[in-house]
């Protein structure tokens, strides 16, 4: 091994300490983390400005002008605790950025003025020479000057699940660069800094964190609700106000009637309903252990068309295992996850890699024999460790580099006891593996006293006639053998051993004449659920499309086990003429290239880097598509922002991943997603299931007091009454539906469409038959206690209360189940609320209504019974066909 070179005395840069110092004083604000200010009353300027806002404050104004300050207080409060959630979200959406100061290291080794020193890597600027070993954060990009079996572990920002070697004598620029943020797994280095800040990889990162998240689709349907009912509001007070004057009518008394209406037919407490669905879903998903940050993401999950995830962590392990080994002798399949020493050898159907299995069958003694010596050696030819679990940690783990830790869990899986063998093979030399060379040896003194050699590496490194001592048929056997491995997306090594007469003079002379052992094949295995995921995704209309960093050949080899794919072997987008069908697997490279049209086609992704996947993304996003993004690494961040639901881990996810998501999973399992899928569709369907009863129940008031006077009733309901009816429907049974369960058929019909209005898919015909039953049943009530005799405006309040509390029960999907009694709680509530403005002679006086008797009391349950019915009728008739509120929501996303 050579010395290290000497380093240079003074700044490359030609700069002074002072001007250094004085520079990046200069850009200290501009660093990334430091995400620019936002004032406070901007934050909240923004919030106000949403149209159903801006409805309710109208709304605010009304009823201070009617008196009535209970609604008053309960619509500012409404207004200020969805405000406050607006902006405390979009506050800590902020930190995102902010995160990213995190990745970097905190304090760095440079060399200036001749001198070792450590300085902040804050401090550190383009030009300075690092110095770099094993467990360092590389604190900027930096291009290697000298490097000594130096590997990288990149996977934060490129996804790639191992390790990768870095070699300053590479030709290729990639082998040669350091970014920002990756750590420093094995060996030493000297690199001189290129890129600090924003022009580092971290700092590209961070840039593309920056654009602000766009409205979700529940608040892009809302928005659009509220300036309806904005404008519908406006022209309804106008024409009940003429058609009072017309009628000889006192102005303040229309004028008052007017503004009652006007509250009345905006659903003011659809805020509060939405406020609280969205929280008992992100309660009920925190219990699936799905962890919401922005409670908006709640609903968007439930319109997710499309599942972008990431592979590594994700789909798979995240860990490297031995899954196949072959052998002369045959093939060998390895079962157990992890680096777990549990698991057992079985048959894999005869020597070929590609030849299916034949069941849980042991090896043959022979196969058995030579998968066992394979393991041995390179169990021997190792610098890695495995530790059991211990305090915190639940899996044994590894020490050293991921993939001589899974043949270390391999050996064990084969009865083999690392520390016996290496007992009885102690290490007496060794060449450590280099990028060039692509391989490793190391020399053990046997029980006999004699010497034994043991290889492994690349197969291109190994089988070749300089090193094996075998003869042309078995090598073109063994090339064939790890070219099909390969393309099944295993990473292969090639294991041989030899034993070694005397004292070699060279290592070269070492590496000669030895037996081929086998090839050992290693992959990141897909999670045990994630293919059930998968198919549940597909169930429920949900496009599902991995995005990854790895290899082309190992994202297809995975997409296609767990189902992504459907095809056998495809195309593939590479460097080549673009192919004529869509491509199965798609790299980054081909994408800068422009040689896909359009990205939405393609199910898999290799090889992208972080701009790529947002603008993947965004394709699905123009398309239409409503986008749920998986990931755990930096390289993740800004596709998790730009997407409408980006969904962080939290265990092995980076603190920028889960600052830049909606939504962070506890236990790192995909599953989860589609448990936080079905609670969003709850609450849609509850949000849609309110606004039918409400607007209905509001057009229902409308239409009677349009209505009645052409019927003799000169004045239907006076204000204060249909603000009660207001109060007690939307208050207190309003937000009760919120906490409706979810439909047994949630997760089988495919998703809304993005673009669907929320009173879309036949709803406002929903609302106007209800609405015009219960205006029918409520108007010949008042009609038939009018000519018995009856106090008519009291049965018709009465009645029209009555009747909307039974659409309330008829609405419910499951009428009988015990999973939100605050319904029917609430529903006995308004009744006996309602029952007590006809007892209680304070509310006798202040609403103006009259005892009834029996016959008019009939006549208001009757009207009660119709709502119910009609609700039923409707819920049964529209259920499972379009126009439902749990109805199919049309095609499922291409």
């Amino acid at each position: 091994m050579q010395d290290p070179p000497t380093l240079p005395a003074a700044r490359p840069d030609g700069l002074t300490e002072q001007e250094a110092a004085r520079r990046l004083a200069e850009r200290g604000r501009n660093e990334v983390g430091r995400p620019p200010g936002t004032p406070l009353w901007s934050r909240v300027a923004a919030q106000l400005r949403d149209p159903l806002i801006l409805v309710l404050l109208g709304a605010v104004v009304l009823t201070l002008l009617t008196g009535d300050h209970g609604d008053t207080a309960v619509i500012a409060l409404v207004i200020v605790a969805n405000t406050g959630v607006g902006v405390v979200q979009e506050v800590r959406a902020d930190n995102a950025i902010a995160a990213l100061t995190a990745m970097s290291a905190p304090v760095a080794r440079v060399v200036r003025g001749g001198a070792e020193r450590e300085v902040p890597s804050a401090e550190v600027v383009p030009g300075d020479v690092l110095l770099l070993g094993e467990g360092d954060i590389v604190p900027a990009d930096a291009r290697l000057l000298h490097s000594w079996v130096l590997s990288v572990d990149e996977s934060a920002l490129t996804g790639e699940s191992v390790p990768v070697d870095k070699d300053a004598r590479a030709d290729g620029p990639e082998a040669c660069a350091l970014r920002a943020g990756t750590v420093v797994v094995r060996g030493r280095a000297v690199a001189r800094v290129t890129a600090t800040g924003a022009d580092s990889a971290l700092g590209r990162i961070a840039a593309l964190l920056r654009p602000r998240r766009e409205p979700t689709p529940l608040q892009r349907r809302l928005a659009g609700l509220g300036r309806v009912l904005a404008a519908v509001t406006v022209a309804l007070c106008l024409l009940v106000l003429l058609m009072g004057l017309a009628r000889g009518q006192s102005l303040e008394t229309m004028a008052v009637t007017a503004i009652s209406l006007a509250v009345a037919a905006v659903p003011e407490s659809l805020p509060a309903v939405v406020t609280l669905a969205l929280a008992l879903g992100a309660r009920r998903m925190a219990a699936r252990n799905a962890l919401v940050r922005r409670l908006p993401a709640v609903e968007t999950l439930g319109s997710v068309t499309v599942l972008a995830t990431d592979k590594t962590g994700t789909l798979t392990e995240g860990r490297m295992v031995v899954e196949r080994v072959w052998t002369p002798e045959g093939t060998v399949r390895l079962t157990g996850g992890g680096y777990e020493p549990a698991g057992e050898m079985l048959s894999d159907g005869g020597s070929g890699s590609g030849a299916g299995g034949s069941g849980d069958v042991p090896p043959a003694p022979a196969a058995a024999r030579a998968v066992r010596a394979l393991l041995t050696a390179a169990a021997l030819c190792n610098d890695a460790a495995l530790r059991p679990p211990h305090d915190d940690e639940e899996r044994w783990t590894a020490l050293g580099d991921p993939t001589e830790a899974a043949l270390l869990a391999a050996a064990s899986k084969a009865g083999l006891d690392r520390a016996e063998v290496l007992r009885e093979h102690p290490r007496i030399g060794e060449v450590p593996f280099d990028s060039l060379r692509k391989r490793m040896t190391t020399v053990h003194r046997e029980p006999s006293g004699g010497r034994l050699v043991c290889l492994k590496g690349a197969p291109e490194a190994v089988l070749n006639a300089s090193l094996l001592d075998e003869t042309p048929p078995r090598l073109e056997r063994a090339h064939r053998e790890a070219a099909a491995l390969s393309a099944e997306g295993y990473r292969v090594l090639a294991v041989a051993s030899g034993p070694l007469d005397g004292t070699p003079g060279r290592w070269e002379e070492a590496e000669s004449g030895l037996r081929l052992l086998g090839l050992a094949a290693l992959s990141d295995p897909p999670k045990e659920a994630a293919g059930a995921t998968v198919a549940a995704c597909r169930e429920a209309g949900i496009t599902p499309v991995m995005i990854t960093g790895d290899h082309p050949a190992t994202a297809r080899a995975i997409a296609a086990r767990l189902g992504i794919l459907d095809r056998g072997p495809g195309p593939t987008g590479t460097d080549g003429a673009a192919p004529t069908e869509p491509p199965e697997v798609v790299t980054g490279r081909a994408l800068a290239a422009g040689r896909v049209a359009d990205p939405s086609t393609v199910r898999v992704f290799a090889r992208t880097d972080p701009q790529q996947k947002v603008d993947i993304v965004q394709a699905w996003r123009a398309r239409g598509a409503v986008t749920a993004m998986t990931g755990d690494g930096v390289n993740d961040g800004p596709a998790l922002r730009q997407a409408d639901i980006g969904v962080a881990m939290g265990r092995r996810g980076t603190e920028v991943a889960r600052q830049a998501a909606d939504l962070v999973l506890a236990d790192d399992e995909l599953r989860t997603v589609v448990a936080a899928v079905e609670e969003g569709r709850r609450v849609h369907d509850n949000i849609r299931r309110f606004l039918l009863y409400g607007m209905a129940g509001g057009a229902a008031e409308v239409l009677v007091m349009l209505i009645g006077p052409f019927l003799g009733l000169t004045v239907p309901l006076r204000a204060g009454q249909i603000l009660w009816i207001n109060l007690l429907t939307h208050g207190l049974t309003g937000v009760a539906m919120g906490a409706e369960p979810v439909s047994p058929n949630a997760m089988h019909r495919p998703p809304r469409p993005s673009g669907q209005h929320v009173l879309g898919d036949g709803l406002w015909l929903r609302i106007l038959r209800l609405a015009a039953l219960v205006t029918a049943a409520s108007l010949a009530a008042a009609l038939w206690a009018r000519a018995a005799g009856q106090p008519w405006q009291t049965t018709l309040f009465l009645a029209l209360l009555a009747a909307q509390l039974g659409v309330v029960l008829g609405l419910r999907e499951r009428l009988l189940t015990r999973e939100n009694p605050f319904l029917p709680a609430a529903v006995l509530a308004a009744v006996a609320l309602g029952a007590a403005t006809v007892v209680v002679p304070f509310l006798e006086e202040v609403l103006r209504t009259e005892p009834l008797g029996p016959p008019a009391l009939a006549a208001v349950a009757a009207v009660a019974a119709a709502g119910f019915a009609a609700a039923r009728f409707e819920s049964r008739f529209t259920r499972g066909a379009a126009g439902g509120v749990t109805a199919s929501w049309g095609p499922a996303a291409p």
